[in-house]
């Protein structure tokens, strides 16, 4: 008698697994007619990021090609604090770095409204707990006042910022009007595109530097020699070069392991079928593809959307008249451009709780809402600088509710702490080395 009913129920399990798996496949081959036509004809490939050292594949400058040692350089001076050579404040001396502000655990932005390098102190479980230094008057923050912008998949933009305003090549080209003398923008003279010549200007902007004592103290001038080969001593340890590894280690921070990425590369059980649901939405029916497009779901290009600016959140040194808040048009002083801002890159968004230049949603849900209704939220924008393809989507409960799944999750790289090293020549802590820091840390 059990062996009797035995078949029966083996054979009913067998067909509702079949009814999961013909469902899901329906679905993945709905999504890949979906992508086919995002792509126009190319297909999953147009959307897939290459593996971190296929330097072949990835976008580079001319001018700064990738190889494994400068990567691994740019990978310890990324995350070494001891680059702190310039502080307003002595006791801040070795206690912040490139990663203060860009770490793997956020996704490689802030985890913060604001991010805070210098007169910043502690940091939580993932930064969410840097905090200013009461012994820090506002104006001598190291702080930004707009949103920090994602590194992650950095090599899909050849101008950088929130404005684009380093590079001194594609979108600038016709700029150069605007590369003032003392600024940072002056360094986009050296011809760098906008991930080197950002890594080279900040260096500066963030209180930072090298030279050839300090990389003698740290023992990191036979990896410079490595790194640059016949490059003479007198020009290799300057900001120039520390900047040219960064910028190539930056360069690698690809989030090629998200589940997405997995789908594409035809793991088609990586996502859940309401991840898949909600990339169905994201490149047909809510068309996100006219924006968000590529291997980084990024763009060139820049638009307005009226979000709110970084001052409405009560920030540190950034008020209504701050040049940010006009976008690309503060860059270039062009009406035309006044209150647009780049096309972000899409993955890890989860990492990191504030989205848009001015930080104004906290949740990607809050983002989608505010694209489905298409109702700008900043007065000081005018109806003239708003993106023709601001306009409500018309989108369901559902359907907002799957394409936060796929945002969420089937964007979402698990795995970025194998982009951090275990330990910098220093010795500091990672990312950030103040003493409330090193307690929060673990690392004293």
């Amino acid at each position: 008698m059990y062996q009797k009913l035995l078949f029966p129920l083996a054979v009913i399990l067998f067909m509702a697994s079949c009814a999961k798996d013909d469902h899901s496949s329906e679905l993945d081959n709905e999504l890949l007619v979906a992508i086919e036509n995002a792509s126009n004809g190319q297909g999953v490939n147009y959307f897939v990021l290459p593996e971190s050292d296929d330097f072949a594949n990835i976008p580079q400058d001319p001018k700064n090609p990738l190889t494994a040692e400068k990567v691994a350089l740019g990978k310890l001076l990324y995350h070494e604090s001891a680059l702190a050579i310039n502080p307003i404040k002595p006791q801040a001396t070795g206690n912040y770095s490139c990663a203060s502000c860009h770490f793997a655990s956020g996704g490689f932005q802030a985890c913060q409204t604001q991010g805070i390098s210098e007169g910043g102190m502690g940091f939580g479980i993932t930064g969410e707990g840097r905090v200013k230094d009461p012994s820090y008057n506002d104006v001598d923050l190291d702080v930004q006042p707009i949103r920090t912008p994602s590194a992650m998949n950095i090599t899909y933009q050849t101008n950088i910022l929130w404005n684009g305003q380093f590079g001194g090549t594609h979108l600038n080209v016709g700029t150069e009007t605007q590369w003032e003398y003392g600024t940072p923008k002056a360094t986009n003279q050296l011809g760098f595109e906008g991930t080197e010549t950002q890594a080279i200007a900040g260096l500066k902007v963030h209180r930072m530097g090298i030279n050839k004592n300090w990389a003698t103290l740290y023992d990191y001038v036979d990896l410079f020699h490595s790194a640059f080969p016949g490059v003479t001593d007198d020009t290799l340890f300057t900001n120039v070069y520390a900047g040219l590894a960064i910028a190539a280690y930056e360069r690698t921070l690809l989030a090629n392991q998200a589940p997405f990425q997995d789908w594409l590369k035809g793991k088609h059980n990586s996502m859940s079928d309401k991840e898949k649901r909600g990339s169905i939405v994201f490149f047909r029916d809510a068309n996100c593809t006219s924006c968000h497009t590529g291997p980084a779901l990024n763009s060139m290009a820049f638009y307005g959307l009226g979000m709110l600016d970084l001052y409405h959140q009560g920030t540190y040194k950034s008020t209504k008249n701050s040049v940010e808040n006009l976008g690309r048009g503060g860059f270039t002083k062009q009406p035309e451009d006044m209150y647009k801002f780049k096309v972000p890159q899409l993955y890890n968004l989860k990492d990191s709780p504030h989205y848009g230049h001015g930080a104004s949603k906290k949740t990607i849900r809050d983002v989608v809402r505010y694209k489905n209704l298409a109702i700008p939220e900043n007065p000081n924008v005018l109806a003239s600088s708003l993106a023709a393809e601001f306009k409500p989507l018309h989108l369901t409960d559902q359907q907002m509710d799957d394409l936060v799944a796929f945002l969420t999750f089937g964007l979402r790289d698990p795995y970025l702490e194998r982009y951090q090293p275990t330990s910098v020549h220093s010795g500091h802590c990672i990312p950030v080395n103040d003493p409330l820091s090193k307690a929060d840390l673990g690392c004293e």
